[in-house]
């Protein structure tokens, strides 16, 4: 069942309509007429779990656990390699049921090689023995557990207790040797739930915000019977989760966008309201699947030299600059952050 709900996630995912709001229109950023800067010097590397990457971009979780997610998964490692960005494998349960889908996912780290980052993916039910098996199969520079009451709840089969979680996810952190990154599916992660992680040492979250793949009509595509429609505007859109997790000052914590980032603003804005990393996940399958690898390709390599376009009219020379850039926040985002910038 497991193999047919992946793909069913893919195919539904092309045939969604709804489109959130992010609210990254919502951020303003000062041009730059005295850059004082070479357009050729603008450095976007960065290290990420302790290798350099050359953009500040994840592949994000997709997919895995049958041949057609091995040939998306193929593909995506393709373009994180030449790139050198890491990659996100899709949720691994499927890897720990059943072994003959675990090359779909193992073929990820085949392919990016041992220089690259790769990151295993299961939900918070995992126990700390399943996690230790997901970094196993693809020899993962962390692990992403993901949160998402609100998918299972619009998923006939899906979770309907949340209980232990957090407990859970502590004895992850705990227990593994690579880091942990708590991530959202779309929906966003709140003040008080980036604390609570915090609290018991999650030091990456992937906010994963409103605004992107919306699972709860995902999953009514399938259930076409029970109209979730008029809750698929629910979730914290991801500049306001991005703003109200970096208010922490937590030094420690490593900060992902993700959720609607689509443009080139849209991950510069990421960088500047506090995000370490974005994430891309939907966006790019949409470019794999109608266009293939090299459209693919064309669309990343085009996103990245916008960005530096931008990182220039800005005069931020490299990612750290980005980060430290004035900023106002305008508009309805203004009203629910509350923010006095």
């Amino acid at each position: 069942m497991r193999k047919y709900r992946k793909r069913e996630h893919i195919e539904n995912y092309l045939r969604t309509t709804f489109v959130g709001d992010p609210m990254f229109s919502d951020v303003f950023l000062y041009h730059n007429s005295l850059p004082e800067c070479d357009f050729h010097e603008i450095d976007t590397s960065l290290t990420f779990l302790n290798k350099t990457v050359n953009f500040p971009l994840i592949i994000n979780a997709i997919t895995g656990g049958n041949e057609f997610s091995e040939d998306i998964n193929k593909s995506l490692a393709e373009v994180a390699k030449h790139f050198n960005i890491p990659m996100a494998v899709g949720s691994e349960t499927i890897a720990l049921e059943d072994a003959d889908a675990c090359e779909s996912f193992a073929v990820v780290r085949e392919i990016i090689g041992d220089d690259g980052v790769v990151l295993a993916n299961l939900s918070g039910h995992a126990t700390v023995e399943e996690a230790k098996k997901a970094i196993e199969i693809i020899k993962a520079d962390g692990i992403q557990i993901h949160l998402n009451p609100a998918q299972e709840l619009a998923m006939e089969e899906g979770d309907r207790s949340f209980k232990n979680v957090l407990s859970n996810i502590e004895n992850i952190v705990n227990e593994v040797d690579v880091p942990v990154i708590v991530k959202e599916v779309g929906f966003g992660i709140s003040q008080d739930v980036a604390k609570r992680l915090y609290g018991v040492g999650v030091r990456n979250i992937d906010v994963s915000g409103f605004g992107g793949t919306n699972f709860l009509e995902v999953e009514n595509l399938r259930s076409p019977d029970n109209d979730l429609s008029e809750l698929y505007s629910w979730g914290i859109p991801t500049a306001m989760s991005l703003i109200e997790v970096k208010e922490l000052n937590y030094d420690e914590l490593d900060i992902i966008s993700s959720g609607g980032v689509k443009s080139s603003l849209d991950v510069i804005k990421s960088i500047v309201l506090g995000a370490s990393m974005v994430g891309i996940s939907g966006e790019i399958l949409t470019y794999l699947v109608h266009g293939g690898y090299e459209y693919t390709v064309q669309y990343i390599d085009s996103l990245i030299y916008k960005c530096k376009m931008i990182m220039m009219l800005t005069g931020a020379k490299n990612i750290s600059e980005l980060k430290n850039l004035d900023y106002k926040v305008t508009g309805r985002l203004r009203e629910l952050v509350d923010y006095d910038k």
